[in-house]
């Protein structure tokens, strides 16, 4: 087995043992989660997809099964879905455990700061493909989702987010070479700024956050339908 595919199985593990909680019953929302992961990977594999072939990242052989969908490996394709998964049963656990956590200000300061950075980096970095597309499209987003439309649950999608960057900086690290010679997954250094945490792009967290929130907000939507609906 891959080490790539070694990565995945060891995202998934704990999520997916402990979605049968009983406080949580993460896995009662099964139903709004996969089909919210699903429309919103298939837009991101789109992206994965034309960057790898146009070599703005792509993937080492040494480190992959050797099975492809068009120019991803298995384990790519597997990522969209491992990774939201895991992240949205965070998000579950924090509104289930701690319900009653006061986090208007965290919202709005990580907010503030992650559309001050993003468009910032948009700005000075604007002939950087993976800086443009991930910082505009994030900035966006929030724009949209918190400022805008003001989702009552951004709050706690703020801090799922931060909780999960602990994770987030161990499995990405493993991806970019932190625990071995060379990395599984490589990035055009003509297209990043060059800051890296440890040896994570920048761009990374704003690439995954533009794929976590409007999961979050389609597994939200439909959430609330169902619950419109069991009341009718």
């Amino acid at each position: 087995m891959s080490l790539y595919f070694w990565i995945i199985l060891g995202t998934i593990c704990f999520p997916f043992l402990l979605s049968f909680d009983k406080k949580i019953h993460f896995h009662t929302h099964w139903r709004t989660i996969f089909p919210a992961i699903l429309l919103v990977g298939l837009f991101f594999l789109i992206w994965d997809n034309y960057f790898t072939d146009h070599e703005i990242w792509g993937f080492n052989p040494k480190y992959v099964q050797g099975i492809y969908l068009f120019r991803l490996p298995l384990e790519e394709v597997l990522f969209f879905l491992v990774v939201p998964y895991a992240c949205l049963f965070v998000y579950e656990v924090i509104k289930g455990y701690f319900p009653d956590l006061k986090l208007a200000l965290l919202g709005r300061a990580f907010a503030f700061s992650m559309v001050l950075s993003g468009l910032l980096l948009t700005t000075f970095y604007i002939r950087n493909w993976y800086t443009l597309t991930a910082c505009s499209l994030s900035t966006l987003l929030i724009i949209g989702i918190h400022f805008r439309a003001k989702a009552p649950w951004f709050n706690s999608f703020a801090l799922a987010f931060l909780v999960c960057l602990i994770p987030f900086l161990i499995v990405n690290g493993a991806l970019t070479g932190l625990f071995t010679d060379e990395p599984v997954v490589w990035y055009s250094e003509n297209h990043i700024i060059g800051i890296r945490i440890g040896t994570i792009p920048l761009e990374d967290l704003y690439y995954n956050l533009s794929m976590l929130l409007p999961i979050v907000l389609i597994h939200e939507v439909l959430k609330q339908a169902k619950m419109k609906k069991s009341e009718t």
